[in-house]
């Protein structure tokens, strides 16, 4: 599979669009504005505790103050195994009080009105490996199936942090009898291998963990003179993050259309990924560089709620703030052969398409979808099959259930950012993120229940009535009998005046 990586920068916003087989995949979005932060470490300081909620709100600095559940304590000093089964007895209120000052770590940015979610488990990724502070767990990507590689990895980490090895001039691997310092914050943290890791020779496994132990300690050095609330750690820019957490063997190619950051993915691909450093390209094109593989067009139609399908069938996508639901439909597609088959096909291509529009549009949460329901068990093994593989490429977790007696699949995925939607739009003014607004019929019989309610109240010589053009119109088109019906119960003249601001819903009745 051929993958290509394209990143336009602008002094407003990042975009990054990753390209499979010339089709768009993910995009991902970061507005100078409002930069995300997932990964960022925080000084904060206990704003409420709830018991009834076991949990605790972190002012860090923001505009709402962070959410910080009792599953998401750990003791410091612990591993991660012992921590999660301390932090489940004592309840919330007898480890943390209000005023107290505590480090936290950003897992999902602020998203409608909810605050950021927080985490005392704090973690620190680069290329090949996430650490973990004040922790023996060392852990290996699941993604890595090699029983071997994953042992080898796991007695590299060891020898390197115990300093049975060790990073000499000249890049060789020599031993050496002690890790390198004293210092605690060089010694006594856990790692995670990532995926990325697998196959990578043993001096960038080493580089990493001696990098990663050396930005720890510089955060720990912050611990003391960084007063609450206060940023202790900001994640990197979404560009050079690309090329930390989206780069892999498959990439072919990254191109980016500014120099400036052109030149500052260089110099990162130089330090940590050399071998890659050939396959970063500028952009000089005169076309915008997500023009490239239709991606501005791609971008547009992701925020739709229809999705075609090349057969002739179709998705309707919608979110909410609880869940997404996608149905899916047979539309124009016909089929060959029997209803059955028609199904099946247009489920199996379905399930394609969801899997891309899962990471395309990044929908997080429980997502529900609706296959066109399928009499053969075989049938729906296959296509949760075929979902399943669609998303091994997803860099989200995912879980998929089986079929439900409904009929439903339903989907949960990691949300740790808005969506693209969320990100890019905003509620409709008009009908306040409904998706639908009253006819103009039922505007035109709410104002006459209103002119009879206002003239039981009132005493008026006649009524003038304020509304938009399609209500106007067809009160004093279709309406007019019943306009006239109405003048003389309640023995008042009614008059119409159009306003061209006013959105269909909007009317005022003045009392002249």
């Amino acid at each position: 599979m051929s993958n290509e990586i394209l990143i336009n920068v602008t002094p407003q916003e990042t975009r990054v669009a990753v390209v499979e087989n010339g089709v768009l995949q993910e995009v991902y979005v970061e507005r100078s504005k409002r930069r995300g932060l997932v990964s960022n470490i925080y000084k904060g300081k206990i704003s409420r505790v709830l018991p009834g909620m076991q949990a605790a709100f972190i002012d860090i600095g923001l505009e709402r103050t962070g959410f910080l559940h009792q599953n998401d304590l750990t003791s410091s000093g612990t591993d991660d195994e012992t921590s999660s089964i301390l932090v489940r007895e004592p309840p919330i209120e007898t480890l943390l009080h209000e005023g107290q000052e505590i480090n936290v770590q950003v897992v999902k940015d602020p998203i409608g009105s909810k605050g950021a979610r927080l985490t005392t488990r704090l973690a620190l990724p680069s290329r090949h490996l996430v650490l973990i502070p004040e922790s023996d767990t060392i852990g290996v990507s699941q993604r890595i199936e090699d029983e071997a590689e994953r042992e080898r990895l796991r007695s590299l980490i060891h020898e390197c942090q115990s300093g049975i090895i060790q990073l000499a001039a000249g890049h060789d691997l020599k031993p050496v009898k002690t890790c390198s310092g004293n210092d605690p914050a060089l010694s006594a943290n856990g790692f995670i291998v990532r995926t990325a890791a697998e196959g990578v020779s043993n001096e960038k496994i080493c580089k990493d963990i001696d990098f990663l132990n050396r930005l720890w300690s510089a955060i720990s050095g912050r611990f003391m003179t960084t007063s609450a609330p206060g940023l202790l750690y900001e994640d990197l820019p979404l560009f050079i993050r690309t090329l930390r957490d989206l780069v892999d063997t498959e990439t072919e190619k990254v191109r980016i259309d500014s120099r400036e950051s052109y030149d500052k993915l260089l110099d990162f691909a130089h330090r940590f990924i050399p071998e890659f450093v050939d396959r970063i390209e500028h952009y000089a094109g005169e076309h915008p560089i997500l023009d490239l593989f239709s991606v501005e067009d791609e971008i547009q139609k992701s925020l739709g709620r229809k999705v075609q399908l090349k057969s002739g069938g179709h998705l309707i996508i919608d979110q909410t703030e609880a869940m997404a639901t996608i149905d899916v439909n047979t539309g124009a597609f016909v089929g060959h052969r029997n209803l059955e088959e028609t199904i099946f096909k247009t489920n199996l291509e379905a399930a394609q398409a969801i899997a891309r529009q899962l990471r395309l549009r990044n929908l997080g949460g429980i997502i529900i979808v609706d296959f066109i329901d399928m009499q053969d068990i075989e049938h729906q093994r296959q296509v949760l099959r075929a979902l399943e593989k669609n998303l091994e490429r997803d860099h989200s977790k995912v879980n998929i259930s089986e079929v439900t007696s409904l009929g439903l699949v339903q989907i949960t995925r990691k949300r740790t950012r808005e969506s693209l939607e969320h990100i890019l739009c905003e509620s409709c003014p008009t009908c306040n993120g409904r998706g639908t607004v009253k006819t103009a019929e039922s505007v035109c019989y709410e104002i006459f229940r209103e002119i009879l309610r206002e003239v039981r109240q009132f005493d008026a010589k006649k009524l003038l009535v304020v509304a938009s053009q399609p209500v106007v119109n067809m009160l004093m088109d279709e309406e007019s009998s019943s306009i006239a019906e109405l003048e003389a119960f309640i023995g008042r003249p009614i008059t119409f005046q159009i306003e061209t601001v006013y959105e269909q819903e909007q009317y005022d009745i003045v009392l002249l």
